[in-house]
């Protein structure tokens, strides 16, 4: 069974767009169950012990990037360059596809206007489309896995995957949706659940990238396990920026 470990990167509220980063990012790795469960789970585990001495840590781009939550040693230019060599080694090494949905909300915002989509929504029905079509014609050969964002978000994320199941997409019948993905489900950031933790660093690179920020070590190794299609095209494939220019 293949797994799709989602998060995000950026506000996805329309009425309110950060000028620094007016983007928003729904992202996700995709792997096989047994795999992400057992040695994805242990090469984590192992990275965090060398690293901190402890498994009960959880990475989350945020914290790392503000030295908080178990990460204040990064405050030490040494530890912390150790650190990031490791860490890139460790997303490297793994395998895993990437998949992501960028949407520019003021593009977004000034092109549909009060009938612009919800951005978490519209990426979701993008990354669901392309999950379905790796699980193929299997049944109940995936399951979805996003971390959880508080009652209300929460709530809207369950509604649209109901819609998903019923509507359907633009180019994946609902009937197909719901025999291929068993469900999705809603899983504490507290649970340290190691897929979540790749989908996490996955997504903040794919931001940065499409922003035409400079690249950084983990942009390239990003890249490299983005979703292709036969010819190795990632354009619409593993990457898919909205709207289309």
């Amino acid at each position: 069974m293949k797994v799709l470990f989602l998060d995000e990167s950026g506000d996805h509220n329309l009425s309110v767009i950060d000028p620094l980063y007016p983007v928003f990012v729904l992202g996700g790795v995709i792997m096989d169950r047994d795999y992400a469960r057992t040695e994805v789970a242990a090469a984590l585990d192992q990275f965090k012990m060398t690293m901190f001495g402890t498994t009960d840590i959880v990475l989350h781009t945020a914290d790392i990037a503000r030295n908080r939550a178990g990460f204040e040693r990064l405050k030490d230019t040494g530890f912390r360059e150790a650190f990031y060599a490791e860490m890139n080694a460790l997303m490297a090494r793994l395998e895993y596809q990437v998949v992501s949905c960028v949407v520019h909300k003021d593009v977004h915002l000034q092109r549909y206007g009060l009938a612009a989509v919800d951005p978490y929504m519209l990426s979701l029905d993008i990354l669901v489309e392309r999950f379905c079509l790796d699980v193929g014609a299997v049944a109940g050969g995936g399951v979805i896995v996003a971390e959880k964002r508080g009652s209300t978000l929460d709530r809207g994320i369950e509604l649209a995957w109901l819609n998903l199941k019923i509507q359907g997409t633009r180019f994946m019948q609902a009937a197909d949706i719901e025999r291929r993905v068993r469900g999705l489900h809603l899983r504490d950031k507290k649970e340290n659940i190691a897929g979540l933790q790749l989908a996490d660093l996955v997504v903040s690179p794919i931001g940065r990238h499409v922003l035409g920020k400079p690249d950084k070590a983990d942009w390239a190794i990003v890249e490299s396990k983005l979703r292709r299609s036969a010819t190795g095209k990632t354009d619409g494939f593993g990457l898919v920026v909205l709207p289309k220019k």
